[in-house]
This record gives structure tokens, sequence and C-alpha cells, in this order.
């Protein structure tokens, strides 16, 4: 396995695992670290007060405009960003109601969140209220926020968060995040990251083959929000994927070799500014569209070192290659299950290409799908059992999910332009996908439910999307 420095620019500080602080060819300084909390006796953590809507229905929430402890111009926007940002967190969820910032802006505006009249708020009929404030501080800034069981008055949570007030984001994402899981026991995913390929630099590069297109690898939000550039290597560069533990991004690039351009799989140590090549490719055994195993330590991928593209797996450090298929058709993108021990993917041996499934050994092949053309499967996280992928309906591309527990596929997409590339989130309750349906190629992430469609990116064509765990 070779290993060298990767040209990447800095994209400053990301949240939570996926933070990351990226140099071009030497050691990048220390990530700026997300917002730090105080030790536990100075918070209260454990749920008193559960907030409970009306017939099963999810509890009403309301969010006051943070508090802006200082009236410069810093505070205040950040306070302004938390409270809009936070907004949208919950409300992506969808655990909550969420009561409109129109009808909240008839109350009066708060001056502190230690005295707060909860009369008006209980004429909006809320079940809950979040309130915030924040505080400059010689170090950053300290964010204190309560959420409140509107009925009785009393606090069902309250936190306190120092740190930098540069990323104002950041303190959204980490209290959106705390309150799903502390209010209604879910993993949220305000915090983390989508890594895309794009085309947006409009780069293309001359060589022995003529002008070529360039794709490089961008990272942003969850929400498209803060779109940064990973790779700067000047050449196609397709399909990341995140590491388990989000330190890496394993993708292919297209190489250049002494006579022609070859497909080998990339893996970008993100902290550590190196990249390195555990299969060390060459033009006669090309590598590509590679997928974490879900402990992190092997690498299912695609390659046609034996002549045809098969289905492989190896080890993280580039050892113990072993072959599991072995067939005249095309054999590619392969997926793991949550346990590890099966693996999907696609081929074409029964003629258009359909999902398959075999034991993590290569045992144990059979087919999953009988339609007219499927492909890219990415299986969900647990507690869900289902593999989505993309399938042919009429002129287009959908986004379908199938069942293991129903044994049937139930469309997630509209049928407007064509949609492939799924991932899911790591809470398996939203997916990320390509789509034509604006014109240009664009990601979007819609709810597994086929509700609350969002546009992520706008510039470019952009592409095979995949979810920080």
């Amino acid at each position: 396995m070779r290993t060298s420095p990767i040209r990447l620019l800095a994209i400053g500080a990301l949240a939570a695992a996926t933070s990351l602080s990226l140099v071009a060819q030497q050691q990048p300084p220390p990530a700026a670290q997300p917002p730090s909390q105080p030790p536990a006796q100075q918070q209260p953590t454990d749920v008193t007060v559960r907030l409970e809507g009306v017939g099963g229905l999810p509890p009403k929430l309301a969010i006051a405009p943070f508090v802006a402890a200082s009236s410069d111009a810093e505070t205040v926007a950040a306070a302004k960003t938390i409270t809009d940002v936070l907004f949208d967190d919950l409300a992506f969820e969808r655990e909550f109601y969420m009561i409109g910032k129109d009808v909240t802006a008839t109350v009066p505006r708060l001056t502190s969140i230690d005295e707060v009249q909860m009369d008006r708020w209980r004429e909006l009929n809320a079940n809950g209220l979040v309130i915030g404030s924040v505080q400059k501080t010689a170090n950053g800034a300290i964010v204190r926020i309560k959420v409140i069981e509107v009925g009785s008055g009393r606090t069902s949570m309250g936190k306190e968060y120092s740190g930098s007030i540069a990323n104002p984001r950041l303190y959204a994402h980490t209290i959106s995040d705390e309150i799903h899981q502390q209010l209604r026991g879910l993993k949220g995913v305000a915090r983390t990251k989508l890594a895309f390929t794009s085309d947006r630099d409009a780069e293309r590069m001359k060589g022995p083959q003529g002008d070529r297109e360039i794709k490089e690898i961008y990272l942003t939000d969850y929400d498209g929000a803060g779109p940064k550039r990973v790779t700067v290597s000047r050449t196609l560069n397709v399909a990341p994927v995140w590491s388990p533990d989000g330190q890496a991004l394993a993708y292919t690039s297209y190489r250049m070799g002494q006579f022609s351009v070859f497909q080998d799989i990339i893996v970008s140590l993100l902290y550590k500014g190196v990249r390195q090549t555990p299969l060390d490719g060459d033009p006669n055994k090309q590598n590509y569209l590679p997928a974490w195993s879900p402990d992190g330590s092997k690498m299912a991928f695609t390659s046609n070192r034996d002549g045809n593209p098969e289905i492989y797996v190896v080890n993280r450090d580039g050892s113990g290659l072993r072959r599991l298929t072995n067939h005249s058709a095309i054999d590619s993108t392969p997926t793991w299950n949550p346990a590890g021990t099966q693996i999907a993917w696609t081929s074409d041996r029964t003629g258009n290409p359909q999902i398959w499934l075999m034991n993590a050994d290569g045992t144990g092949q059979r087919k999953l799908t009988s339609e007219s053309w499927c492909d890219r499967p990415t299986w969900s996280p647990e507690p869900f059992n289902e593999i989505g992928y993309a399938s042919r309906t009429g002129a287009g591309f959908d986004i379908k999910i199938y069942s293991f527990a129903k044994g049937e596929s139930t469309r997630v997409t509209d049928g407007i332009g064509t949609n492939e590339s799924p991932a899911f989130a790591p809470n398996g309750r939203h997916i990320a996908f390509t789509s034509t349906r604006n014109g240009r190629q664009q990601i979007f992430t819609i709810a597994r439910d086929g509700n609350d469609l969002r546009q992520i990116t706008h510039e470019g064509n952009n592409g095979y999307p995949n979810w920080s765990r």
C-alpha cells in the first residue's frame, strides 16, 4: 500500500465526529473543536417532564428568538442564526409539530431566559417551548438553552455550551441532536455531513486523451450549508464513501498511467492530510466503487484485475484480498448490511442489471429484484432491514426501498426526472440521492416515506452522495 501526501484544501471546522481540517501537502493545524459542555453537575441531564402531543400527534413545539446578552453585531447575528438553524434542524426529523415563526413573532421578545411568562405560549397551544441565550466571552461564547413544558411551566431539559462564537450553526446542530436524543429517544443527523462529487469549478484538464472533465470531492452539512472542496487532484474523482469512524473518505479516482488513465481507489485520511492507495491499481487491474464494512476493517469493491468486473474484499491496509464473484457478467456497486454478514450488489448476469445478495464470504448468491433495470443498492442502517436502490420506471429512474420484512419494494420518488445513487442517513429516516428533476444533476434529500423533498446542491452538476455516520 502506498501512502503519500494528498493535496487538500483547508475546509475549516466541521461538526462533531466529522470535524475536519485539511491543508495542501502538509500536516494540518489542529481542527477547531465543536462547542463543549461544562461539567455535568452544572446542567440537568435527566428528563423530568415529558413533552406529549394530543391524541398521539407529535408535540407542538415553539422556539422563541434566542436572546443576545450584548448588543454587538456578532452576538446578535449568532443568536439569530442559532434560532433559525435550530428551527430547521428540529423540523427535519418531524418529531415535533413546529409552530411557525410568523406565529411565534406575535409573542413579545424575551429579554432573559430566567423569567418567562407562559400565558402567551399557552394561547398558541404549544406543548413545548425552546428558549436560549448567547453570551459573548473573552474566549468565545456561552450558549444556554431550556426546553419548557408549557402546560406546567416546568423545565424538561436544560443545557449550557461553551466554545467559539464563529460557528453558530454548530451550536444549533448540537442542540437539535441533543433535544431529539433526550426528549424523543432519536439519534438526529444535524451534525452529519454529506460527501459528494461535483464539477462546480468547471475545470478541464488536457492530456493524451484530449480535454477531460474534472470532478472533485466536496463536503457539506446535511442541509447543504457550508460546502467545502476536499480534493484538488484535477482529475475525475467519484463515489466517495465515509469510513464508519468518520476519519477517512474512500473514493474512485482516475489516475494517470504511463500511457493511459485508469481507475483506482483512494483513501483520504482527513485529519492527517495524507492519501493511501491500498490496492496499488494500474491499467490492467483497475479498482473502483469501494464500500466500507460496518466495522471499517475491510472494503468491498469492483475490479477487473482478473479480466472481468467482479466483486472483491480487501483489508483496510490492502492485505487479505479475496474475490467474491466469478461470472462473465458485470458485477459492481457492493454494499454491506449493518451486521457485516451480507453484501448486496448489482449484476447483469440474467440480462438487465438487478440487485443480488450474497454472504460476506461470497457464498449463497441469489437475485433479489426482477425489474426492468436496477442499480446502486445501499443497505439501510439498523433498525431497518431494507435496501434502497435506483429502478428504471418509464423514461427515467426512481428510488425504491426493498423491505425484507414485507418482501416487496416501495417507490420513494415521484417519477420526475432521473433519480439515482441513494444513500441512507445514519438513522435510516432519510435518503440522499441524485436527481435531474430541475434540469442539471443535483443532490436532494427525502424522507423514507417519500415526503419532505429538499434540494441540497445548486451549483454545477453533483452526484454520488454519501452520508457520514
